[in-house]
């Protein structure tokens, strides 16, 4: 009876053997080649996301969680090669993944916010932008947020999920940028000369660049003046001060020339009214 029960089981382990060796063998070179091609892939991914520039945080970041799904891929198909449900364990892993999502849902929106603007570059650090109401240069891009400091040094912290969808507007994309005034003179006034004096005063500047047609026009009959539109095309670096010393150029200019630069005015009539008696 013992000689039968260790033959019977001698049979059973021989048939177990026979049955799992060459699937755990098969498990573990898929195991061995998948964790291999993981690594050249994300190798690969790598080098791609530095060739196009990607910002250097995000890279590491990406190539992260992309190896990490890739490695679950392999270690699921290296499961069922063995003979492991996984069906149920996809389906946990789904559910668990669902409800960590619904969790995490701002910052998940807030990151994928953060992926679409270091891919799409709507603006750089150092770019002057425009957004959710405010308007400030670009200090920090990070994965969940955007810093941006205003003009007094305050720090602005945004989400990037919603400055990933809404209105951006950059002032800082292109090399050049259009420098507008609206100078307002008197009905008195001469608008022939006004204009020969503005021609002078921005025109004759060598920070502008385009001087051939210079823009000069009258914008509006307005209330209490005529209303003269200037446009100038200087660098972005010259924007500012350009903007500035043109204002207090014109305004001396005007004086020395004896043109007026109104005020809102209002005519009141008193009436008198007459009661009989």
């Amino acid at each position: 009876m013992d000689n039968f029960n260790v033959t019977l089981i001698a049979d059973n382990l021989w048939e177990l053997a026979r049955l799992y060796i060459p699937k755990f063998v098969l498990a573990l070179l898929t195991l061995v080649i998948g964790l291999w091609l993981v690594r050249q892939l994300t190798q690969l991914i790598r080098r791609a996301l530095t060739a196009r520039n990607v910002d250097p945080s995000l890279t590491p970041f990406l190539t992260s969680i992309i190896k990490i799904a890739l490695v679950i891929m392999v270690i699921i198909s290296v499961a069922s090669m063995v003979g492991i449900e996984t069906t149920s364990f996809v389906a946990v892993l789904g559910a668990a993944g669902l409800a960590i999502g619904l969790a995490l849902q701002g910052s998940l929106s807030n990151f994928a916010g953060g992926v679409l603007i270091l891919f799409l570059k709507p603006f750089r650090v150092g770019d002057v932008i425009e957004a959710q109401g405010v308007t400030a240069s670009v200090t920090e891009i990070q994965i969940f947020h955007t810093y941006l400091r205003t003009f007094d040094f305050k720090v602005i912290i945004l989400p990037n999920g919603n400055l990933a969808n809404d209105k951006i507007i950059n002032y800082s994309r292109e090399k050049t940028r259009i420098v507008e005034w609206v100078f307002g003179i008197s009905y008195a006034d001469n608008i022939d000369l006004a204009k020969s004096i503005i021609r002078e005063v921005v025109f004759s500047d060598p920070r502008v660049i385009n001087t051939e047609n210079p823009y000069v026009n009258v914008l509006a009959l307005a209330d209490s003046s005529v209303n003269i539109r200037v446009r100038a095309e200087v660098l972005q670096e010259n924007y500012w001060q350009f903007f500035f010393d043109v204002n207090e150029w014109v305004k001396k200019a005007f004086d020395a020339q004896g043109i007026t630069i109104p005020f809102p005015q209002r005519d009141i009539h008193l009436h008198q009214a007459k009661v009989n008696a």
